[in-house]
């Protein structure tokens, strides 16, 4: 997290279960949810090549799968795995408080 964000509580941690997605929108900002093999990401969910939304997208070990042309990113870095897609998307540190996540978005 940067001086310049903060963390907002979104969602109770019983309602992501392993392999589960959740898109939400924090600020007008379209944010995406992974619960990949037990480990919490928060991505943009938006595709850097189409703009379309991730949220259809299959997770793998540590990526995610633009539905529309299959472009990967990691969900760590955000970084571009394979084409199309060149661009990276965002991803918000995540920390889980009272049972709670928690993004940190910019302010």
């Amino acid at each position: 997290m940067t001086e310049s964000s903060s963390f907002q509580r979104v969602l109770p941690v019983a309602d992501l279960p392993a392999g589960a997605k959740k898109p939400l929108s924090i600020d007008g900002r379209p944010l995406l949810l992974c619960n990949a093999n037990g480990k919490l990401h928060a991505i943009a969910n938006v595709c850097s090549h189409n703009e379309k939304p991730l949220e259809r997208g299959r997770v793998g070990n540590g990526w995610i799968a633009c539905p529309t042309h299959g472009a990967r990113f990691d969900l760590v870095t955000g970084k571009a795995m394979c084409l199309p897609a060149t661009q990276p998307i965002a991803v918000y540190d995540v920390r889980v408080v009272d049972d709670w996540i928690e993004v940190a978005v910019p302010v």
